[in-house]
């Protein structure tokens, strides 16, 4: 297919895999699927009900909603028509929201549910511009400024007919400078900024995209990180459905390990979190196994590592390794697989960096995760492991079409066709972020290896500077630290204080159990023989750090963070200002002589 816009892309895929299956649903237990050329009716006459309202080219229409197939044909009538999608995390606040509503001049908005609804009913009499929500799942009757998903389609379907409405004609109409989307950066401070995608900006990203990692009309994608990301909007959404392929909507992050086994996906998008736990779970069921076959485990593995140059080149062993390394798969690997489905080709990994012992240890049990690099400016990606290359503890090599180089304080900055236009309303903040010469500042810092793959040392506003003058990188140590399976969240700390320290949230089913074992009652996060626990592991994962950046002391923290709470962005990176002032004191106690 050759095409030159996402309007156009999505017509071409309809028409080449009409047949092919699209998007799946749990419904009432039930995974209820819509082929390509039903998903292209909709599209067109959700579309048409779009114009009848007056939407027309340049009009920008929100969706609030969690991942569902009414999401992504929301979205592609929404660009279909010539519209500009604006994309709200359902988990931001009212302020948050009405904040996105006003700066970005939304008119309408597609609503997930009757819950978001009534959470952000009052936004359509607060935000002026805003003239109507469409209620995505009809738990609603019509009223004045309410309308159902149906009551849309139906509403397209008469518009259709009366007007001649044609959505290959309004597609016909699009430029590739054209913006396609407004996508809010979370942020970890301050108010987000919008970042503005034209069409060229993704098309030449899922083009290049492709180029480095091969999907096809067979693939089967689920779908669990928010349609609201680039990420995953780029992975599952764009991409996926123009290469032919199938993506499930999983019903939950709580439910993602049930739907791989149910779905079986072929390729699986993540931020590393999911990884950290699989490996953490794996872990703890193999030291509960008996004693043989926890040998027969590990010498897998070691098997695994064995053949590593062999799994990296996307290759097997042959020969004596190649018959230990059949026998380990059949032993071992082909029953961690199926923890995903049994027929996965690799997980895609991105958003914040990925632990190197983790993405071993999958590799070593023939599970490849490609870690990829970019950001919601870059439409995503910038770079990407490749499945006939990959390099542990780097992010991969440049995509086509995108330059990439180190500036001179380090950090990291691109150019290319996938660089977005530039901030909504605030051009200030483009000036900043996009230079004369049309490079991107990342505010990563980062350097490339002999092969030309790079490596992701921390962000640039990250850096510790201790009161002594070092200049130190929390996120290798914080990495070190996660891969603990008593460790489910932690901040490292030190800034203008005289060494570093940690915030730690402990993993509350490994250390019951683990205190359960030792007889330990009570506040087992204030108990003597836990703080030793953490003791020992944290001087385990320091090792090899410079003495001046290990984790001198550390307090535990009982409350897990996360997005509802505040402490986590919606892409699930910690604010790690919010965790400052919201443990001012405890972080005081650690540095108090």
């Amino acid at each position: 297919m050759s095409f030159n816009t996402i309007a156009d892309m999505f017509l071409q895929s309809v028409e080449k895999f009409e047949n092919n299956p699209a998007y799946f649903d749990k419904i009432e237990g039930t995974w209820q699927g819509k082929t390509y050329k039903e998903a292209g009716n909709i599209v067109e006459n959700l579309g048409s009900g779009l114009a009848s309202l007056g939407v027309q080219k340049g009009s920008k229409i929100a969706i609030l909603s969690t991942n569902c197939s009414r999401w992504a044909l929301a979205d592609y009538a929404i660009i279909g028509i010539g519209g500009v999608t604006v994309t709200i995390y359902p988990t931001l606040t009212n302020p948050q929201i009405k904040y996105i509503f006003d700066d970005s001049e939304a008119v309408y908005a597609f609503v997930g549910n009757k819950e978001q609804l009534e959470k952000t009913r009052s936004l359509l009499q607060d935000c002026e511009q805003m003239k109507m929500y469409i209620l995505m799942d009809d738990s609603e009757a019509d009223s004045d400024n309410v309308m159902s998903f149906n009551t849309l389609l139906e509403k397209g379907k008469k518009y259709k007919e009366s007007a001649n409405f044609s959505l290959k004609e309004m597609a016909n109409s699009i430029k590739p400078g054209d913006l396609l989307t407004l996508i809010y950066t979370s942020g970890t401070t301050g108010y987000p900024k919008g970042a503005m995608l034209s069409h060229n900006n993704l098309v030449s990203n899922i083009k290049s995209g492709k180029k480095s990692i091969q999907v096809g009309e067979n693939d089967v994608l689920l779908s669990f990180l928010p349609l609201s990301h680039v990420f995953e909007r780029m992975v599952g959404h764009f991409t996926g459905l123009s290469s032919g392929g199938s993506v499930y909507y999983a019903e939950s992050i709580d439910k993602v390990a049930d739907n791989m086994r149910e779905v079986k996906p072929t390729i699986m998008a993540s931020v590393p979190r999911l990884y950290e736990k699989m490996y953490a779970k794996i872990l703890d069921k193999v030291s509960n196994d008996p004693i043989l076959r926890q040998k027969i485990f590990w010498w897998a593995i070691g098997v695994g590592k064995e053949s590593m140059p062999f799994i990296c080149k996307n290759s097997q062993p042959d020969g004596w390794l190649g018959f230990k390394f059949s026998l380990a798969e059949k032993l071992v690997f082909s029953k961690i697989k199926e923890r995903v489905g049994g027929r996965l080709r690799f997980f895609v990994s991105g958003g914040a960096p990925l632990s190197q012992e983790i993405a071993e240890f999958f590799a070593a049990a023939n599970i490849i995760i490609l870690e990829g690099y970019g950001l919601t400016e870059t439409s995503p990606v910038i770079t990407n492991n490749r499945i006939e290359h990959v390099k542990f503890g780097t992010v991969g090599q440049p995509i086509d079409g995108v330059e990439v180089k180190i500036a001179d304080d380090g950090e990291i900055i691109c150019r290319g066709d996938n660089v977005m236009m530039g901030y909504y309303n605030d051009e200030n903040a483009t000036r900043e972020a996009i230079d004369e010469d049309g490079w991107f500042h990342t505010g990563d810092i980062g350097e490339f290896d002999e092969d030309g793959f790079l490596k992701i040392t921390d962000r640039k506003k990250n850096i510790i500077v201790t009161s002594g003058g070092k200049n130190i990188a929390p996120a290798p140590m914080e990495i070190s630290m996660i891969s603990s399976k008593y460790i489910e969240q932690v901040v490292v700390l030190g800034d203008r204080r005289n060494f570093i320290s940690a915030l730690i949230v402990a993993a509350q089913e490994p250390l019951k159990e683990w205190a359960d074992e030792k007889g330990i009652e009570g506040d087992i996060i204030q108990n003597d023989q836990t703080i030793q626990l953490f003791d020992d592991i944290i001087s385990k994962s320091m090792e090899g750090f410079a003495h001046y950046e290990t984790v001198k002391k550390f307090k535990l923290v009982s409350d897990e963070w996360s997005v509802e709470t505040g402490e986590l962005t919606p892409t699930f990176k910690v604010k790690r200002k919010v965790i400052e002032e919201k443990y001012a004191e405890i972080i005081d106690s650690i540095y108090k002589v």
